[in-house]
């Protein structure tokens, strides 16, 4: 007798998960060849960065009377860069105004190109004020660390800011008013989740490190965190999490009742999402996603890059088996070549349904165990349109 596929996996490895067993929930990190890739990519400069040597350059215009050409600015690790200016001039005796292009690498980044401006003016009082310009978002939601109505610059881009016009001008005995705009910026924020987080207007001044890493997690990590605490600070307790934009629409036809800050577009880091889902208490969680990536969360696996981990269509196989399937389709199943193939099989076989809601249920018991039982969680599993929800655990009424 020929031997199945799935007893030869069996014999080298060892037997599958079973029906009634609960992987432990895991969250491998991404090697450090993926967050800054093998090939010679190029990194490039935070909005935060460009806008300190903007400011820099026309603090310096203001200072000595002559355009600065260029000027070089300090990084939160002490290193200093250079840049060339795109434009700089004196435009009053008082004031100035300086214009940096924003290089992003080879990072695939919304703001790559951006003329990022300072227009410096001399001020009665001393010290650096800061505030934003055209271009640059206007906070209107608690949540994200910044004054309400203020400008989008955050913490790190703005000390910056500081330090870079302080070592062009005396601020202690006469300060100077910076404000930092981006002609396009609203245009550009249109590609950004700015809006669902309350930043209106513009882009946000962003950076930590003032690098950007050629397709680094994190930037999207931190957006994640970023947008369960500004729904968190709206006094929602529903986390909705989707893996990208189609899922998003079945989502919210799932749950027409909760506002857009409740949907979070959640990538591969669903346990850095839970994990502050749990920061601020939140009472429950629901997962939307296609039948790849609930696969891999069902296995266990929070962080779903393809690098970290696989759609384990054997653990398919065993849902098939479970919900009565025959073992022909659960052994196409077993052997499928991605979760969309293996869903296919069961819709062509009258199994989506049910299948499709016992991968709903064990999806939601990786998630309650990493929780630790302080989160309700609900799954659910969309069609490839994203238009459909074809299965979830529990089920509503």
């Amino acid at each position: 007798m020929t031997e199945s596929p799935r007893s030869r996996r069996e014999a080298e490895s060892g037997p599958g998960p079973g029906a009634d067993e609960e992987p432990q929930p895991r969250e491998p990190d991404l090697p450090r060849t993926m967050k800054v890739r093998q090939k010679a990519l190029r990194t490039g400069w935070t909005t935060g960065t460009c806008a300190s040597a903007a400011a820099k350059a026309a603090a310096d215009a203001l200072a000595t009377g002559h355009p600065a050409e260029a000027v070089e600015v300090a990084l939160p690790s002490g290193q200093r860069v250079a840049f060339a200016t795109e434009r700089c001039a004196l435009i009053a005796p008082d004031r100035a105004e300086a214009v940096v292009v924003k290089d992003a690498g080879d990072d695939p980044d919304v703001t790559d190109g951006a003329h990022i401006t300072a227009t410096v003016t001399r001020r009665g009082e001393p010290g650096v004020e800061l505030d934003g310009g055209v271009g640059v978002g206007v906070v209107t939601r608690p949540g994200l660390g910044l004054e309400l109505g203020g400008p989008a610059i955050n913490p790190v881009p703005a000390q910056m800011i500081e330090q870079a016009v302080g070592e062009a001008a005396d601020t202690a005995s006469r300060g100077l008013r910076v404000v930092i705009s981006v002609p396009e910026g609203e245009k550009m924020a249109r590609k950004t989740t700015n809006a669902r987080l309350g930043i209106l207007g513009g882009i946000s001044i962003l950076g930590t490190t003032g690098v950007v890493r050629p397709f680094s997690t994190a930037s999207w990590r931190a957006s994640v965190e970023q947008a369960v605490s500004v729904m968190a600070a709206q006094g929602e307790d529903t986390l909705v999490l989707c893996t990208g934009g189609r899922t998003e629409k079945g989502a919210t036809l799932r749950h027409p009742d909760l506002p857009q800050v409740c949907f979070v577009e959640v990538g591969d880091f669903t346990g850095a999402a839970l994990r502050r889902a749990l920061e601020y208490g939140l009472r429950r969680v629901v997962f939307v996603g296609m039948a790849g990536k609930l696969t891999k969360l069902a296995s266990g696996v929070l962080m779903t890059h393809y690098t970290r981990s696989k759609v384990s269509t054997e653990l398919l196989g065993e849902i098939t088996r479970r919900v009565g399937g025959g073992e022909d389709a659960a052994a196409e199943v077993d052997a499928a070549n991605t979760g969309r193939h293996a869903y296919e099989i069961w819709e062509r076989e009258g199994l989506l349904e049910t299948a499709g809601a016992e991968l709903c249920r064990r999806v939601a018991g990786v998630l309650t165990r990493f929780a630790e039982g302080a989160l309700e969680v609900e799954a659910a599993m969309v069609d490839f349109t994203g238009q459909h929800v074809v299965a979830a655990h529990p089920e509503r009424p």
